[in-house]
Order: structure tokens, then C-alpha cells, then sequence
């Protein structure tokens, strides 16, 4: 093997493992540091955090409150009022992969290449039923209303918006049930759909690991820390 190839190799190998040590490192150290101060009410809402193999998601459950914060989703088609809705799910997330990856099967290599380097944001809104909890793939945490408002500021927050409200991107959505909108911020490696989640958590009173790019990582850090 040529003396380039060689060191080629070595810092590959010191590249991976510095992702690595800042992946277990941002697991293991908290944020916040310490925990948030105890408020009233606390435990009166409950909430749930969703995860698949690469992908989180913050559900919120829908009552009339709910509804009225989120009215200008009603006003783009989102049928929060449908009988069998009981949760409101949000997402963050790369605008390519997100538009162009319904299922695995269609899987391209454009938008895995935006994921990986630099993308715009779109937030993902879906209207679910009952969801079940506990599930291996679900975590549920009770916070207090101050928390609870303050993360559906967050959460609204995270849409872009328009001269008429948030800016609906058509002909976008995987069912009849669920809606795309176009969102602040850009998306890359680092700071993905899975930091946002972390974020609207430590907004909501919770703790997470300091940097948590994987549902793993997150899923590990909140088993450590709530």
C-alpha cells in the first residue's frame, strides 16, 4: 500500500472515530446540565415522542386548545377534526428526502447526498389515532402547561411563513391525513430532524443528550435523563 493511501486511511480512521467519540459523548453528557425546577401542574399534559429506524417525531394530543393553536393548519386541508384524530404528529426534517422518500423501496441518491451535506426544511404534520404507549418505539413524558405552551411555541415556530400563514407545499403528503409546509432553518448531518426533537424537548422541561443526531442516541439519553 502506497504511503498516501496509507495516510489516507489513518485519517479516515481518525474521522470516524472523533464521530463517534462526539456521538457517545453528546449521549452521555446532559442538556441542561442539571434538571429544570419543578412547576406547578406538573404532569397535567402528556406527550410522546415517536422514532422509526433513522427519524423522531413529537406528538402532541388534540383537544380544542390544541386546535386553536394550530388553526392556521386547519385553514391549509389538515384534518385535525376528523372523529378518529387524537394526536397531532410534527416532524423536522431535509426537504429532498422527506419529499422524495415515501417508503425505503424509493430510496434515491440525491436526496441521501442533500441529507448528508447541506438541504431546506420542511415540517411534516400528520393526524394519527390512538397510539399505543408503551411501545418500544414510543416514549410518553408528562409536563406541566407552562412547558406544554411553551413547546407548541416551538413547534410553530419551526414553520416558515407566508403573507398568509404557513406556506403549504401541494401535491405533498404520503396519505389524506397528513400535510407538508415549508420550514425555517436548513438541514444537514449535524443538525437534523432528530436535533429538533431534542431541542422542542429541552423547551419542554426535559432533558436530552447534548448533541443527539441518531434515535438511538436520543432514546438513550432520555432512558439516562427523564
Amino acid at each position: 500500500m502506497s504511503r498516501p493511501m496509507r495516510r489516507a486511511l489513518r485519517y479516515l480512521a481518525m474521522l470516524v472515530a472523533a464521530v463517534l467519540l462526539a456521538a457517545a459523548l453528546g449521549t452521555l453528557v446532559p442538556r441542561p446540565l442539571w434538571p429544570a425546577a419543578m412547576a406547578e401542574g406538573q404532569g397535567t399534559q402528556h406527550i410522546l415522542v415517536l422514532k422509526n429506524p433513522i427519524h423522531t417525531d413529537i406528538a402532541i394530543p388534540l383537544d380544542d386548545g390544541v386546535r386553536r393553536r394550530f388553526a392556521f393548519l386547519v385553514d391549509a386541508d389538515l384534518p385535525m377534526d376528523a372523529p378518529e384524530a387524537r394526536y397531532i404528529v410534527f416532524g423536522w426534517g431535509g426537504r429532498a428526502f422527506y419529499l422524495e422518500t415515501p417508503t425505503w423501496s424509493q430510496l434515491k441518491a440525491a436526496p441521501v447526498l442533500k441529507a448528508l451535506t447541506l438541504d431546506a426544511s420542511v415540517m411534516h404534520v400528520d393526524v394519527a389515532g390512538a397510539i399505543k404507549d408503551p411501545h418500544p418505539d414510543v416514549a410518553g413524558f408528562d409536563i406541566d402547561e407552562a412547558h406544554f405552551a411553551a413547546l407548541l411555541d416551538y413547534i410553530a415556530a419551526s414553520f416558515q411563513q407566508g403573507t398568509g400563514g404557513p406556506v403549504a407545499i401541494e401535491k405533498a403528503g404520503y396519505s389524506a391525513y397528513d400535510r407538508f409546509y415549508e420550514a425555517n432553518g436548513h438541514f444537514n448531518a449535524l443538525v437534523g430532524c432528530n436535533t429538533w426533537t431534542a431541542a422542542g424537548l429541552r423547551v419542554a422541561g426535559l432533558r436530552t443528550g447534548w448533541w443527539n443526531p441518531l434515535p438511538v442516541s436520543l432514546w438513550w439519553s432520555m432512558g439516562l435523563y427523564d
